[in-house]
């Protein structure tokens, strides 16, 4: 066969109306098949969710010869089920959430860039599957294109008997399954919902300046007025605690941090509450949780409550601004630097000669809230050739037969905060000022860990990887010795369950003898009253939800036991 031939039938190939009915309508159906088991439908369940919306996209096609208008008038359709696709290829299950939509908001397109760079199969699926009929449809519409009369007719009839048939399983889904909801379990209807849920939160974003001006934690210094006093919050972003040198992984990662064990305490049994880290690091900088999250419209951040208390405050990011609460709680403090403002890369590290600024200042009272870049994918993008005590450390694209380099190079970004970590403390020893850091995560990370070959985090669905963070306090001696009552409870406290989101910030107000109507003890690690009760996990839709009854999956129920973390109230 000649080229031209060749060429010939492809023409005819992507020209024929009938050709692109039927490819537009399996890519669509594609992600519905999927989910159906990934999700384990139940029968009725899993036919609803093919037949109506099969039967909806056929009428939809067919309502018109003009093939290649319509499959237009189903871009919203095809645009849900390409992110879907890319979703089911980076986390293997599930929907795309609220949280999937405000992330795409949130992060910021550097990062975005690198993780799609390396999600190449399950983009080319996407183009296969709903960029080409797109494209051929737009031609189709160009050339004037139309399907033949009995081919609409006869697609037509059959759209609306598959939707009857359709709607007759969804009726018996919701008659015989108790926990079924259409909004939540039809696709893609349940994509929309969430979107719907998604611009909500955005637009209530936009108006927290209104929703929280008369905020006020009514907050009071109950230290001596002559004590010099500096507090350090690090919130790190995607480390796992099972990476960790502190909590048991026979890798050194954290060999200087480990030299500090009599100012340190490392806290073993800490969950975060969210696996994303719109809603956990907001957590952290609040008296936001889990419990009551929908509050944080009308709350200020722990930056606002040392103010009041009349300390210095300084806010310190390795992050870009995206309007998000981070930024809005940050925004509170005297000082405030994002260091990437000038639209360059910068490693955390370059946050110490803003540290050492700050406390130069000699403010009798200081609060210091750092926001890492911390250990991001790209991993071997965020430490220095110098930190790279595991090697190789490339290739680095996100596949699974690269997870011995990719491990490699994620621990060198322990390494990388390890150094940062102890430069810190080190700083405060030199100081003779009563001083206090703590470091917490916002979540973990997957990689690869196991036969599911979950990779990176906000997975729909948590893992133990994603879920147990480390959570670290150093006291100075100087600390120590003012208030030995504190630092004694944060060692008896050291092994006890911790839910990170709510415990930082009323461990925090204790340690700078800060009082205010929102502080509870009962959650501070510096309180010999401290008791966690019920740790939650903040789903997509906002709902705490409480550890035992949460659906993990047997891989993450063995590795939580492995590592003695119970997930039922221990108090």
């Amino acid at each position: 066969m000649t080229i031209s031939r060749i060429l010939s039938s492809l023409r005819r190939f992507f020209l024929a109306p009938h050709v692109l009915l039927y490819w537009t309508l399996a890519g669509l159906l594609f992600p519905n098949i999927v989910l159906c088991h990934t999700e384990h439908l139940p029968l009725w369940a899993a036919l609803a969710n093919i037949l109506l919306p099969l039967g909806i996209y056929g009428l939809i096609i067919s309502a018109s010869r003009k093939t290649g208008r319509q499959v237009w008038w189903l871009f919203p359709f095809i645009f849900m089920a390409a992110f879907n696709v890319v979703i089911l290829f980076l986390f293997g299950n599930s929907i795309v959430g609220v949280d999937m939509f405000l992330n795409v908001v949130t992060t910021n397109p550097n990062e975005a860039i690198e993780l799609l760079g390396n999600l190449l199969t399950g983009l080319a699926t996407v183009i296969v599957l709903h960029g080409v009929p797109l494209v051929v449809g737009a031609i189709q519409h160009f050339c004037r294109c139309k399907a033949t009369p009995r081919l609409v007719t006869g697609v037509r009839h059959a759209s609306a008997a598959i939707t009857v048939a359709g709607a007759a399983c969804l009726t018996a889904s919701q008659l015989t399954l108790p926990t079924y909801s259409a909004l939540n379990d039809l696709f893609p209807l349940n994509v929309f919902y969430n979107v719907e849920l998604a611009v909500e939160r955005t637009i209530a974003t936009s108006h927290y300046a209104e929703t929280s001006a008369g905020f006020t934690f009514q907050a009071q210094p109950t230290h001596d007025d002559d004590e010099r006093e500096l507090y350090i919050l690090v919130v790190g972003e995607t480390v796992r605690a099972a990476s960790m040198q502190l909590y048991g992984y026979p890798r050194p990662t954290t060999p200087k941090l480990s030299s500090h064990a009599k100012d340190i305490v490392a806290y073993t049994d800490v969950l975060s509450q969210s696996n994303t880290t719109h809603k956990s690091v907001p957590m952290i900088l609040s008296a936001v949780e889990a419990e009551n999250f929908d509050s944080i419209y009308h709350q200020r951040g722990i930056i606002t409550a040392f103010h009041e208390a009349g300390f210095h405050t300084a806010f310190l990011s390795n992050q870009r601004p995206n309007h998000s609460f981070i930024d809005f709680f940050g925004e509170e403090a005297d000082e405030v630097h994002f260091i990437k403002n000038d639209g360059k890369e910068h490693a955390d590290a370059e946050l110490m000669p803003l540290v050492r600024d700050i406390i130069g200042q000699e403010h009798a009272k200081q609060l210091i809230v750092m926001h890492l870049y911390g250990s991001h994918f790209n991993y071997r993008e965020r430490y220095p050739d110098s930190l790279a005590a595991f090697m190789p450390d490339t290739p680095s694209e996100a596949r699974l037969e690269n997870r011995a380099s990719l491990c490699n190079a994620y621990d060198n970004t322990l390494r990388a905060l390890d150094d940062l970590l102890d430069k810190l403390c080190t700083l405060a020893a030199d100081t003779v000022t009563a001083t206090t850091l703590v470091y917490t995560s916002d979540h973990g990370e997957n990689l690869y860990d196991d036969e599911r070959h979950l990779f990176l985090h906000a997975s729909p669905r948590p893992s133990y990887y994603e879920l147990h963070v480390p959570l670290i306090i150093y006291t100075s001696q100087a600390y120590r010795d003012a208030h030995p009552g504190e630092a004694q409870a944060l060692r008896t406290n050291a092994d006890k369950p911790v839910a990170s989101n709510s415990a930082v910030f009323h461990t925090m107000l204790q340690l700078a003898g800060i009082s205010s109507p929102l502080r509870n003890d009962t959650l501070s690690l510096a309180s010999k009253t401290y008791r966690c009760g019920q740790r939650f996990y903040l789903d997509d839709h906002n709902k705490a939800i409480p550890l035992q009854r949460y659906p993990f999956a047997p891989e993450d129920i063995e590795q939580f036991a492995s590592r003695g973390i119970r997930l039922t109230p221990t108090d």
